[in-house]
């Protein structure tokens, strides 16, 4: 019975850890009227299916905090649309920016029934993210709209799921990318995005033939429109450096109910396009879902759980891992192991075609810059490696893995080594160098003739010497 206990708090303590190894589930949502909340009940019943702790704050409360005691309250803000023109002193741009510095990720919803407060074009503002001037504008598009519910206003867009960003960033937004799924985007608001921050990505634009637009201006034509065609994103994010998660849905109404089991029908396109459409569900659930799992970190998340470099001479592993100071022109071999957590498990992280993870070895630059290639392993997890010969330089060298791409979270692992140079004893012997034999024949040669000499002088017979009567030499 004594085993019994610590085994089962050993359970209990993995299963916490596996609960928790994506970050953890508490949600603030930030509704300023708690009756709109069956407004989003589906929504919200899947956020609690998966495992999110919710809790419903007003901004107006003003015990509302993201902080407490220095850390963070929440693991993630959900704001929905607010007729305040502010959010209140615990959900200033600073609070939410330091939030994000934090860790925190953050999801905000647009309306053009309601003007986005202040505060948060503000905050918008600090990340490079535009809104129209004007607070009721919308987006609409004459050609892509739905003629069931917005047959004269034509602002409920109608759009496919987005493609990939690039051919080597993978889309995590797809479905199940066999096609023909609709978008509904209603009444929502567009955003312009800076060219100045590299961490802005769209997931969703809008087609070329809508522009954003103010109801209110009651004329037959726009003449200056804010933006127009892809120019608008209708959903934009912003991942920080530290892997925090920010995103922006220009339309609050694709998160109701009445969205999610929606019946559209296409208008009819430019080019005829459409003539034939028939009336369809919208996957805004599903994409929605896709959209909320990347903002609050249940997809798109890679971690790395294993390194390990080591001496590999003559290919014979060296039982020593990790050592802190490897010789000149050693061979040597680095592993990593990543894991990509998606939805509710791990598996195996395998970058997009045409990608490659990279390994520096540098100093103050890189000496060598490799691809990494994955092999497979007993664990069935797989992992990273690459070997090479370390340079002929001695010195502090780095071990460096900087993997950072679109909606995926950043790597970047540094494993700090000392490259020493030879030892005395380590040098290759003389007579192994072939540029060296011509010096050591002359010594050889230099030798040898001393010892000639030498012989010879000491076994030559000395010549004997006459001496006259007196005693005196004789030359």
């Amino acid at each position: 019975m004594r085993w019994l206990l610590p085994a089962l708090f050993l359970g209990i303590t993995s299963l916490v850890e596996a609960l928790n190894s994506k970050g953890d589930y508490r949600l603030l949502v930030v509704l300023e009227e708690l009756a709109e909340k069956s407004k989003y009940s589906k929504y919200i019943a899947d956020l609690e299916e998966r495992g999110f702790s919710l809790t419903f704050e007003s901004p107006k409360n003003e015990k509302v905090a993201l902080f407490h005691l220095g850390e963070r309250a929440y693991d993630h803000v959900l704001i929905l649309p607010s007729k305040s023109k502010g959010l209140g002193p615990n959900l200033t741009p600073k609070l939410l920016l330091d939030f994000i510095n934090g860790g925190g990720n953050i999801m905000l919803t647009l309306s053009s029934s309601v003007p986005t407060p202040s505060s948060l074009v503000s905050l918008l503002l600090e990340l490079d993210i535009h809104l129209p001037t004007d607070r009721n504008a919308l987006v609409v598009d004459h050609f892509n709209y739905d003629t069931l519910s917005a047959s004269e206003e034509h602002d409920v867009v109608l759009l496919p799921r987005p493609d990939a960003i690039r051919p080597d960033v993978k889309n995590f937004f797809k479905g199940d990318g066999k096609g023909g799924d609709v978008i509904a985007f209603p009444r929502g608001v567009g955003q312009t995005l800076g060219n100045a921050s590299p961490l802005l990505t769209p997931i969703l634009r809008a087609p070329r033939s809508a522009y954003s637009y103010n109801p209110k201006d009651d004329v037959e034509g726009v003449e200056d429109p804010f933006a127009v065609g892809p120019q608008l994103s209708l959903i934009t994010t912003m991942q920080a450096r530290n892997s925090a998660r920010f995103t922006v849905i220009g339309s609050a109404e694709m998160l109701e109910d009445k969205w999610f089991d929606a019946k559209v029908k296409r208008s009819v396109g430019l080019g005829g396009v459409g003539t034939d459409a028939k009336t369809v569900p919208t996957v805004n659930q599903e994409f929605v879902k896709e959209v909320t799992g990347w903002t609050f970190g249940e997809i798109g998340v890679i971690q790395v759980f294993n390194i390990e470099h080591y001496l590999n001479e003559d290919g014979v592993k060296s039982n020593i891992t990790n050592p802190k100071i490897y010789r000149v022109k050693n061979d040597v071999t680095y592993n990593i192991e990543i894991r990509e957590y998606f939805w509710d498990r791990y598996r195996p992280f395998v970058p997009p075609a045409g990608d490659s993870i990279q390994l520096e070895f540098s100093m103050l630059s890189p000496f060598h810059r490799l691809p990494l290639q994955y092999v497979k392993t007993p664990s069935g997890w797989g992992q990273y490696t690459a070997s090479f010969k370390l340079p002929d330089q001695h010195g502090i060298f780095n071990f460096k893995v900087n993997y950072k791409r679109p909606f995926y979270t950043n790597i970047e692992e540094k494993n700090t080594v000392t490259v020493r140079h030879f030892a005395h004893d380590e040098w290759p012997r003389s007579w192994v160098i072939s540029g060296a034999w011509p010096w050591i024949a002359g010594i050889g040669v230099t030798v040898t003739g001393w010892v000639a000499f030498v012989a010879l002088w000491l076994w030559s017979k000395p010549v004997p010497l006459k001496l006259t009567t007196s005693g005196k030499k004789v030359q």
